[in-house]
């Protein structure tokens, strides 16, 4: 199978498993080149031993704008190492060639994307493995054409989609996204601390009647007990925050262990809250 047609269907994969088996799905975001490049691809296989059903990668900006001090933290320490849009590639292309199942998702922004040309970055995307790419600051409305070029090669356009998204905006995304949406629990930037559990549950039924994709939780998803209570309503939930912190506070040769080790919290504390609703 050629890496196109696989970039093409493991999200897809992923989601209809999960969903077979009554499961919520696991998505952990690291930063790319952090804390340095030598690590990203341990960290990437030790992701994916712990449970992670897809994992997210942020391409290192200078300026994100709706990343929190944790994760800006995070893309300093990874330019301070060279890591651009072009390495995170690399990396990405490095993991896969150990890992052809594990689904791999870009997150960052368009300026990088810009810089090198959309046509390049989804040919250079495709050839490392990537299977969604979620851009920041692309507005649906703006981004039809480059969606559309995603999908052709086998990758899927990943959309925000907040508290504050009304529904004529669904509407608007839903045509062009695929995978899954991304539900920012709260407003605000990444790491932020108040989470309504309960609005997310009354929140995201009207959400999957109007986009029919499965929805991924994250912002604000700290330990266990807020993934377990998240993990009631959600297809997914997206974990970064609290991994960027725990990759800051870990000494670099116990990193991947660490990681993975919190990760594997996570993974039973949602299988345990599934475990719990079907008996």
């Amino acid at each position: 199978m050629s890496g196109r047609t696989a970039s093409s269907v493991r999200i897809g994969a992923a989601f209809a498993r999960l969903a077979q088996q009554g499961r919520c799905g696991l998505i952990p975001y690291i930063a790319a080149g952090d804390p340095h490049p030598r690590w990203t691809v341990p960290l990437l296989h030790a992701l994916a031993a712990a449970g992670a059903d897809v994992i997210e990668v942020g391409v290192p900006f200078s300026d994100p704008m709706a990343d929190g001090p944790v994760i800006q933290r995070a893309a300093e320490r990874a330019i301070a190492h060279g890591v651009g849009l072009t390495q995170t590639l690399e990396l990405v292309a490095d993991f896969r060639r150990d890992d052809a199942t594990t689904p791999i998702v870009l997150m960052g922004y368009a300026n990088p994307i810009e810089r090198i040309g959309r046509s390049e970055f989804i040919g250079a995307a495709s050839a490392a493995g990537v299977d969604g790419v979620l851009v920041v600051d692309y507005p649906p409305e703006e981004c039809e054409d480059f969606a559309a070029q995603l999908r052709g090669a086998g990758i899927d356009p990943i959309f925000l989609v907040a508290p504050t998204t009304s529904d004529e905006r669904i509407d608007r995304i839903a045509p062009i996204a695929s995978g899954y949406l991304y539900y920012v629990s709260l407003t605000g930037t990444t790491g932020a601390a108040h989470l309504d559990v309960e609005a997310v549950g009354r929140r995201l039924p009207a959400i999957r009647a109007r986009a029919r994709l499965p929805v991924g939780v994250g912002f604000g998803i700290k330990d266990a007990a807020t993934a377990r209570a998240i993990g009631r309503f959600a297809d997914a939930v997206v974990v970064g925050s609290r991994l960027i912190q725990e990759i800051e506070s870990t000494p670099p040769e116990r990193v991947v262990q660490a990681v993975g080790d919190l990760v594997g919290t996570l993974r039973s504390a949602l299988d345990q809250q599934r475990g719990k609703e079907s008996t």
